[in-house]
């Protein structure tokens, strides 16, 4: 079973000099020789180098103490994450699930080896709990593929202890640079070793400058593929918030391309359009999950306890632990289909050979602004419609689709921002303001149908339904304010929405 640990480390370039004294520094009341440790780590990667190219690494590694199986996602600038599994012969299925967004149907084979002599040093405080582990490590590195080029190096590690404070690495790198210890010009061996064994230098091109309409829509389509495929393996660790960020990239993705038809041909894009409207409901199922889940559960906490009455807590609990073990192992399943790998692909040869019509060509301003008010117009009718409706179900259906009209505007005025700067920027937060007002409603109307749910079962097991009741009154008093806000919103954003 693969496990996960947050990584905090700085690299630097070592010469002849070494690890300088660092008793003093940041609490260090001692420094501890802990030995010298043989590593040797197979980098594995498809033969495109996939993994190297998103600065994700993946290796099998034995010596020291983790040795094992290790995958580390980037995080920030010297954090990264870094599941683990035991080690085996091949890539263990739950490691190779979490790249399978990138690799697809390529193989992984080795790439690089990498054998280090690691002298280690701990860094312990006056109790002698450790603050840091210090390495000088002397790698050597070897091609597995081409011609096999080879290079050799030292450098200076220093990893922060498991909950230690990361400025304690500052305090460290100060007295590293003082003694002439330069930081690493490379973010982690594998990418030194790349770069040096490759006989040449690598360089990753430039992104060009958008310059016409369909440039700009390439760009923001470009940006929620790279999401869907860098948010893959969050979902499947279960981290949190990833399947509604996953979902909204989905859902931008589409609305780009139903948006911007002058841009581009619906012809090619309406079955990608299909795909990924599919995958957005797939998504939503753990996401609508979720968000109900959060909403009862504070407003049972919510409750005074004199108004609580039955085994409430307990059956709301079971029936989300129930429901959450069932939607997130159905998504693991939809992730590892074929259908959803299909459709990342078709979404790379989309952006690799787009199909652009005659509008995509031309400067963006006018396309753009076209497009993105034609969705405004659009949705002005529905919330006019929805508020001419007298409240009741079908006013909630009403609302409910003005609100994926909002979202749909609001995700194209982000796409047109970067050509239209400020008046397309002041109208997604307009839009922001009225998609949270409108989606406060639908949980309201979605929250309500759940606790009449459990209301039956809880009265059919002979339990007290009142706390169900009092819920029930609250969220329907939530849907009436959110009714009653929307006109004045509405009439302050229609005064000046436009782009």
């Amino acid at each position: 079973m693969a496990d996960a640990k947050r990584e905090i480390e700085r690299k630097y370039e070592s010469d002849e000099s070494g690890l300088p004294d660092l008793t003093g520094v940041g609490g260090v009341a001692a420094v501890l020789d802990k030995g010298l440790v043989e590593l040797d780590a197979t980098y594995y990667d498809t033969a495109d180098e996939r993994l190297a190219a998103a600065s994700l690494t993946l290796r099998r590694r034995t010596g020291g103490a983790d040795a094992g199986w290790h995958l580390k996602f980037p995080v920030a600038p010297g954090v990264r994450d870094e599941i683990r599994a035991p080690l085996a012969d091949t890539v263990p299925e739950e490691i190779a699930a979490l790249v399978r967004s990138r690799v697809r149907d390529a193989e992984l084979i080795p790439l690089v080896r990498l054998r280090s002599a690691r002298d280690v040093r701990h860094l312990v405080d006056a109790d002698g709990a450790l603050l840091a582990e210090a390495s000088i490590d002397g790698v050597t590195a070897e091609r597995l593929t081409g011609k096999g080029g080879a290079a050799q190096w030292t450098e200076i590690e220093v990893e922060l202890a498991d909950g230690g404070d990361p400025a304690f690495l500052d305090q460290v790198d100060k007295r590293l640079r003082r003694a002439g210890v330069r930081p690493s010009t490379s973010p982690s061996k594998l990418a030194r070793a790349l770069e040096q064994t490759a006989g040449r230098r690598r360089r990753k091109p430039k992104p060009s400058k958008p310059t016409t309409a369909g440039d700009h829509v390439l760009a923001y389509l470009r940006t929620q593929r790279d999401a869907l495929i860098a948010l893959d393996p969050a979902v499947r660790r279960d981290v949190p918030d990833s399947v509604h960020r996953m979902r909204v990239a989905t859902r931008r993705a589409r609305s780009t391309l139903r948006t911007f038809r002058p841009v581009l041909d619906r012809a090619a894009t309406d079955p990608v359009g299909a795909e990924l409207k599919w995958l957005a409901g797939e998504l939503g199922i753990d996401r609508d999950q979720e968000v109900l889940t959060e909403r009862l559960t504070a407003a049972l906490d919510a409750l005074p306890p004199a108004l609580v009455t039955g085994p409430v807590q307990d059956r709301l609990a079971t029936w989300a632990r129930t429901r959450r073990s069932g939607t997130h192992g159905h998504l693991t399943g939809v992730l590892d289909s074929r259908r959803y790998l299909t459709l990342l692909d078709t979404l790379d040869a989309l952006l690799a050979d787009p199909p652009l019509r005659k509008a995509a060509g031309r400067k963006p301003d006018k396309v753009l602004t076209k497009a993105v008010n034609r969705d405004l117009d659009r949705l002005s009718a529905l919330v006019e419609q929805a508020l001419a409706l007298p409240p009741g179900t079908d006013r909630d259906l009403a609302l409910h689709e003005a609100r994926k009209k909002a979202k749909r505007t609001r995700y194209a005025a982000e796409a047109a921002t970067p050509a239209l700067g400020s008046s397309a920027r002041s109208l997604t937060a307009s839009m922001k303001s009225l998609t949270t007002l409108l989606g406060d409603h639908q949980d309201s109307v979605m929250a309500r149908r759940t606790l009449r749910e459990l209301s039956a079962v809880a009265h059919a097991a002979g339990e007290n339904t009142f706390a169900y009741g009092v819920l029930y009154g609250r969220e329907e008093r939530r849907a009436t304010e959110a009714e009653t806000r929307l006109p004045a919103l509405w009439k302050e954003i229609g005064s000046g929405a436009s782009v």
